[in-house]
């Protein structure tokens, strides 16, 4: 049986202008999620210091990576099965409630849990936009498409910092959330009437429940081990001995459960495929050094350099026009000639480059050589994420081209999460030490007064030699840590060398294949074009 014959194309394929119309709703969706983790950046220090949570402000940004990462790969296997609109409207409705929970919370308990409902909804706009641009562009052809969701990337991530800093200082940080309910309206209504794709593979699939719970619960473990070890509890303390003992355990229950179930969550074919190995295993290292660094560096520039909120979102301008310039051009470049193999190799060395040029900065350093850096930053982001999820979409067959970008992003998120939470970790530890040590006793203590309780403009009223304290532990907690990320970019370039670079498909099928053919259903694509397989 042909897939074109079990399957009905969908009704985007009849013209471009449908195509056009359904991509126009996807990037909405994708800028909602995008914003989500970026808006926040300019406003934390107002917000965590109005809330009284320094000392938890790596919760806000780890509690929705962590939700997004564990629903990823639910969203791209349900999706798989059912077909992408329900579990879409689905995602948006989940990210508006929690939205609306954030914009209510009265403390850092309340913040924290609204991020988590957030990010139940964001991992599916994320993977749910990706998966479905491979519904019904040929991956050939995708490249542009797939740069413009790179850009749009970029382009939240200038304007998050900057309206999350104008929000907060011209209304109240809590706009930051409540400006997802008009953008959520809208990404809801294009994806009610423009999404008319495939139902999917089965009307009456098999949920892999046990998948899901035990690796929601090996990743929720796998995050607590990197959030709490060295900060809340001593690494060899019997609450983190337990959480290490526990990740072990869930990740060895999640195999099990995945070689026994009828559609696995992420079937363990997919590890068999040396592309998706590569990609995944330097995207992984790229999400580690790239929510390590972008997470803190608007609060870098407030603390350490004195900048209102709305300067900082600007200074990270030049990474996210890069990044939106190298996104649409590497794009272009794949969809004319077809070669792309060198992309995220050069895009991993280039964010290694600006790792260690970060690394090096000091509160004196020239404001103009920052710009530079995380220009360089963003070049290589730009080259590099978009690319990865195309070079894994080509590998696989398109009727379970959702799982495959769910496992990618998945592990990319893992890094995010790992990133994030070792560097917001470790980060505050040190600012702690360093302050602790360095301050003059008596009227320094009294002038500071908790730590925890720090905002940019309590920073600016203090001393002279206090406020020189603390701009210096600011940086002197986070550069270290920053050039300390570099070599694991240079690991995803040496990673990089080994992708085969296999002609990109110029056709889209969801191949069919007999149900006997049970976990080894996954067609190999690696040598022949789509319209070859059936």
């Amino acid at each position: 049986m042909t897939a074109s014959s079990a399957t009905p194309r969908p009704r985007s394929h009849e013209s471009r202008r449908g195509i056009v119309l359904l991509f126009i709703g996807l990037v909405l969706a994708m800028l909602l999620a995008s914003l989500s983790q970026t808006v926040l950046s300019a406003a934390m220090p107002t917000m965590v210091g109005e809330l009284g949570g320094v000392d938890q402000m790596l919760w806000v940004m780890t509690a929705y990576i962590l939700a997004s990462t564990i629903m990823m790969p639910i969203y791209g296997k349900i999706s798989d099965l059912i077909g992408r609109k329900g579990p879409m409207i689905f995602a948006i409705v989940t990210f508006m409630t929690g939205s609306v929970i954030g914009a209510l919370a009265p403390d850092m308990t309340v913040l924290i849990a609204a991020r988590i409902v957030q990010g139940l909804g964001g991992g599916g706009l994320i993977i749910l936009s990706q998966a479905t641009i491979a519904d019904v562009v040929p991956a050939r052809e995708r490249g542009k498409y797939m740069g413009i969701i790179g850009a749009v990337f970029a382009v939240s991530s200038v304007a998050g910092p900057l309206i999350g800093g104008w929000l907060t200082e011209e209304v109240s940080w809590r706009w930051t959330f409540w400006m997802n309910i008009p953008l959520g309206l809208i990404a809801l209504t294009a994806a009610i009437t423009l999404l008319h794709l495939p139902k999917g593979t089965n009307s009456r699939p098999k949920v892999d429940v046990l998948g899901m719970m035990t690796l929601a619960a090996a990743t929720a473990c796998l995050i607590l081990v990197a959030s709490w070890g060295g900060n809340d509890y001593e690494w060899t303390s019997p609450v983190i001995l337990s959480l290490i003992a526990a990740t072990v355990v869930f990740a060895v229950l999640f195999v099990f459960a995945e070689r026994r179930a009828a559609e696995p969550i992420m079937p363990l074919s997919l590890f068999r495929h040396r592309n998706f190995n590569l990609a995944t295993s330097a995207g992984l290292l790229i999400g580690v050094a790239m929510f390590g660094a972008i997470g803190y560096l608007p609060t870098y520039l407030q603390m350490a350099f004195g900048e209102d909120a709305t300067t900082a979102g600007i200074l990270m301008v030049p990474m996210m026009g890069m990044m939106l310039v190298t996104s649409l051009v590497s794009g272009w470049l794949v969809s004319k000639y077809g070669r792309y193999k060198w992309m995220p190799i050069v895009g991993a060395a280039l964010v290694a480059l600006g790792l260690v040029f970060l690394g090096t900065m000091t509160p004196e350093t020239p404001l103009w050589r920052f710009c530079i850096d995380v220009g360089l930053l963003g070049m290589g982001l730009g080259v590099n994420m978009q690319i990865l999820v195309l070079i894994v979409q080509n590998t696989f067959p398109n009727r379970v081209v959702g799982t495959a970008t769910a496992a990618n992003n998945f592990f990319r998120q893992i890094g995010a999460s790992l990133g994030s939470a070792v560097i917001g970790s470790l980060f505050a530890v040190r600012l702690v030490g360093i302050i602790g040590e360095r301050l003059p006793s008596g009227e320094g203590t009294a002038q500071l007064g908790d730590i925890a309780s720090l905002t940019p403009d309590s920073v600016r009223e203090l001393s002279a030699p206090v406020r020189e304290v603390v701009v210096h532990g600011y940086n002197d907690a986070l550069t270290p840590l920053l050039l300390g990320m570099a070599p694991l970019a240079v690991v995803a370039v040496v990673l990089l060398c080994f992708i085969k670079e296999v002609p990109l498909k110029t056709t889209v099928e969801r191949d069919i294949v007999p149900d006997a053919l049970g976990e080894g259903h996954l067609i190999e694509h690696d040598d022949k074009p789509a319209h070859d397989a059936r």
